[in-house]
């Protein structure tokens, strides 16, 4: 049958082409994402590969299974997205009264987005999940992206070296070095292994944290992070390291009398948020991203509002009183 459907697609039949990589949409567009560290370049170079691929399946001459072709023209507009220079640009930050302290330091990764559980599909397993955790995808970002593509291929994708090398259009040799690189690379800025998703550990941690932040209340917040808590809010380069940083941070933003509503999604296999401002309209104010360790809360990110349809969530909560 899937050779049925490539002579077709080869004789330029657009059906047959579509059946023949649709069930491999998700999983490119989750590597994509893997490789970009932004939901939204991802799609762009998930729609770039394959449009690159039905241009070039006339030449497809079956020497590798269509997976793995289609993988090998994704990672390679993968990387040529990340060279780019025209990715998203650092934004200032502004939060209507609210003056932020002083940050520990500055970020480097505007473009980072948040990938939505809903997205991965009911089959994806915890397993699976720790392989986009957004801690792992931040630091695929910080290493250099020919190590990064041998990375997902060869210890989150599988892929023999082999496969790699001539994906690559290098070596086994290369490969294996890159390989080698990017793990050592890795465990310095590896996460500790977060509560099993929907576990009741993460499940009261979340619950207090909603509390805590909803009311409010600094002290109560501040008690859920590890000592050396991260806070990031990309594209904002703001990042504050330590609880002491987050403290001053969110009695800031607290003092000015900002009340939120949070509802509650799930980004990453973690925890997320869609933020939701009181008052007569109840805009929305940013998406929250959890990152747990144990029965703490490791690091907490904030992004914009942009990727609320992603996630399914509205733009605005019907005014109280009219549920």
């Amino acid at each position: 049958m899937t050779q049925e459907l490539i002579d077709r697609a080869r004789a330029g039949d657009g059906e047959a082409f579509r059946e023949l990589t649709e069930p491999y949409r998700r999983e490119l567009q989750v590597h994509c994402y893997r490789m970009l560290g932004s939901l939204q370049d991802a799609e762009d170079a998930l729609q770039d590969s394959l449009l690159a691929a039905w241009r070039g399946i006339a030449a497809f001459e079956g020497r590798a299974s269509i997976r793995s072709w289609l993988y090998r023209i994704a990672t390679n507009r993968c990387l040529n997205a990340r060279r780019s220079a025209s990715r998203r640009p650092p934004e200032e930050f502004a939060m209507p009264a609210v003056e932020p302290p002083e940050p520990t330091r500055y970020g480097e990764l505007p473009w980072l987005e948040p990938y939505p559980d809903a997205l991965l599909g009911p089959e994806a397993e915890y397993e699976q999940t720790e392989g986009i955790s957004l801690a792992f995808v931040t630091a695929l970002q910080a290493l250099p992206p020919r190590q990064v593509a041998v990375l997902v291929l060869r210890d989150v994708l599988g892929f023999r070296a082999a496969e790699v090398a001539e994906m690559l259009d290098s070596t086994v040799e290369s490969v294996t070095s890159a390989l080698k690189r990017a793990r050592a690379g890795l465990r310095r800025l590896a996460p500790e292994r977060e509560p099993t998703p929907g576990s009741a550990v993460e499940q009261a941690l979340v619950a207090e944290f909603v509390a805590a932040y909803e009311s409010g209340d600094v002290e109560r917040l501040v008690a859920l992070f590890t000592d050396d808590v991260f806070v990031s809010m990309p594209p904002i380069p703001l990042e504050y390291e330590g609880r002491e940083a987050a403290a001053r941070l969110f009695a800031t933003i607290f003092s000015s009398g900002r009340r939120v509503s949070l509802v509650p999604t799930r980004a990453n296999g973690q925890p997320a948020f869609g933020v939701y401002l009181r008052g007569a309209t109840r805009h929305g104010g940013g998406l929250f991203v959890l990152t747990l360790a144990g029965d703490r809360i490791s690091a907490f990110t904030r992004f914009d509002t942009s990727l609320f349809p992603y996630f399914g969530l509205p733009r605005s909560l019907p005014r109280a009183g009219d549920e």
